[in-house]
């Protein structure tokens, strides 16, 4: 008997991530589960449209409409905002060149997304 094989990129029913596993013991939030969990979720996309032979525009649209970059700029965003809620001296140069790289980051994403 011959198996019929899916033309679907993905079929993903349940899954669980370290940060539900582990999150009596380290709070849930901890980022050192977390990113792990969310590069493992951009993997596994990144596969599907490897194998799944779709079209270059119907992948972009498909990423636009999901909003990924906005997701991903919104770390860099997230990151800006906690350099300088931690900061001693707001005014202090070098902190506030950091939280303005990451805040450039978050816009280097979503300008990215518009040249595609």
């Amino acid at each position: 008997m011959e198996q019929q094989q899916s033309k679907a990129l993905a079929r993903i029913t349940s899954v669980e991530t370290a940060a539900e596993r582990t999150a009596g013991t380290t709070g849930g939030d901890d980022l050192a589960v977390l990113a792990p969990a969310a590069a493992a979720a951009l993997n596994l996309l990144a596969d599907a449209v490897r194998r799944g032979g779709a079209d270059h525009d119907d992948i972009v649209q498909a990423l636009k409409a999901a909003r990924v970059h906005e997701a991903f700029a919104a770390v860099f965003d997230a990151a800006s905002e906690r350099v300088m809620d931690a900061a001693d001296d707001p005014y202090d140069f070098d902190v506030r060149l950091h939280a303005d790289n990451l805040a450039g980051a978050a816009g280097d994403v979503r300008r990215a997304f518009e040249w595609l």
